[in-house]
């Protein structure tokens, strides 16, 4: 089935073809259907899967309809971070050009005033982060009384970051009979029980998931090495891929300016990610990265979610993650779609715990790149690097060169 064979609206059927969407995918195709009807949903598929396409097309379906008879906000998509906003509000703009649907995104980190004059102008569909939505809704710059759909993308980490009561918050608020839709692409047993205390007792539960949580499009390796020398493994990756473009993820905000800074030692650019920057520095980051302009960009797992990046070769989880189901996020930037990606993983001794538990959430034992000691010695002698050993030998008989060339023309003189 095509999606022009679909009985929604002419214009988001143009919009689906411009922007490149022929076919649904599995999640799609079981979704759409049942919010269509207006039914509550709780849908779980990979990452890179259109999971966001699945719950918008039939919401603008919906409210593109409906226009003319319910002015006024309709639906709402709360989605845990800033970046995870945008994206979604980008998507909605797409496939809402040439409807009648005007969709917005509101977030922390930027000026209030200008959200609140576009909130003015009228809107039909909010994609909101928790904090900014309730701020704006305490100051009456936002009105539910009419939202008959509420959205959770990244359900579990919205309920698992302690978001229920702010969730059960905005439920009360809405009318009584409103549509609740869940989608995620990982959920364990306790948040999937907590989910479906919000849902109606009828809700569709849809799982599209295969023997692992990751698509099959993306291809896992790992290096072992010592916590201390992945810096060295990195720029040489990053060297022997001199047109890839890579995101590289870190544990930590200091860690990201720590790689970043080895990386300049190696004379490699790359571009920071994390919660210490402002939200326009962030953005103006991702855009650069998403624009080719930046070919390296070190994220923490604020970048980890729904954050779709075109044509990213490699992932590499310079850290491993202490949470499993942040690799699940991690690697599916690469590999969307029908693309295929890579993920590479640096493992130090004291991560192997953490290993074990991402292979057992995957369902897969993740391949060993073999590195021989002369290569591992190859890499950390790179005299390409100012702080490698071999730079620093280097250095000093050149410095030692000079002041005995500086003390023979002493002598004559």
């Amino acid at each position: 089935m095509k999606f022009e064979d679909y009985p929604i609206a002419d214009a988001i059927k143009k919009n689906l073809a411009a922007a490149g969407y022929k076919r649904p995918t599995d999640i799609q195709f079981k979704a759409i259907p049942s919010i269509l009807k207006g039914e509550d949903v709780l849908a779980v598929a990979q990452t890179g899967t259109g999971k966001t396409a699945a719950f918008a097309i039939p919401i603008i379906d919906r409210i593109h309809r409906s226009k003319r008879s319910l002015p006024g906000l309709q639906c709402i998509v709360m989605v845990p971070t800033r970046e995870l906003a945008g994206q979604i509000g980008t998507v909605f703009n797409t496939l809402c050009h040439h409807t009648r649907v005007n969709p917005f995104a509101i977030y922390g980190g930027v000026d209030q005033d200008r959200q609140i004059a576009r909130l003015k102008d009228g809107i039909d569909i909010l994609v909101a982060t928790p904090g900014r939505m309730f701020d704006l809704i305490s100051q009456g710059a936002i009105t539910v009384s009419l939202v008959n759909t509420l959205v959770l993308d990244e359900a579990d980490r919205m309920l698992d970051q302690g978001f229920i009561k702010d969730i059960q918050s905005i439920k009360k608020k809405l009318p009584q009979r409103h549509q609740t839709l869940f989608f995620s692409a990982t959920i364990d047993r306790e948040i999937k029980k907590l989910a479906f205390s919000q849902v109606k007792t009828t809700a569709i539960r849809i799982q599209i998931s295969p023997d692992s949580p990751v698509s099959k499009n993306v291809t896992h390796w790992m290096v072992e090495m010592e916590m201390d020398d992945k810096r060295f493994f990195l720029r040489r990756f990053i060297r022997d891929h001199e047109t890839a473009r890579i995101m590289v993820f870190v544990r930590t905000k200091v860690r990201a300016e720590r790689v970043a800074k080895a990386l300049e030692r190696g004379h490699i650019p790359s571009a920071t990610i994390h919660g210490d920057k402002d939200q326009a520095d962030r953005n103006m980051v991702m855009a650069r990265f998403k624009a080719g302009e930046e070919r390296i960009l070190i994220a923490t797992d604020v970048s980890a979610r729904g954050i779709d990046i075109p044509d990213l070769d490699f992932v590499i989880n310079y850290d491993l993650p202490e949470n499993p189901e942040n690799y699940v996020h991690r690697v599916g930037r690469t590999g969307r779609g029908t693309r295929k990606g890579q993920a590479f993983s640096f493992c130090s001794p004291e991560e192997k715990p953490l290993l074990d538990q991402i292979q057992a959430l995957i369902k897969e034992e993740i391949v060993i790149q073999p590195v021989t000691r002369e290569e591992y010695t190859d890499i950390l002698l790179d005299p390409r690097d100012t702080d490698s050993l071999r730079s620093m030998i280097l250095t000093h008989e050149a410095e030692e060169k000079k002041h005995k060339k500086s003390r023979r023309k002493s002598k004559k003189s």
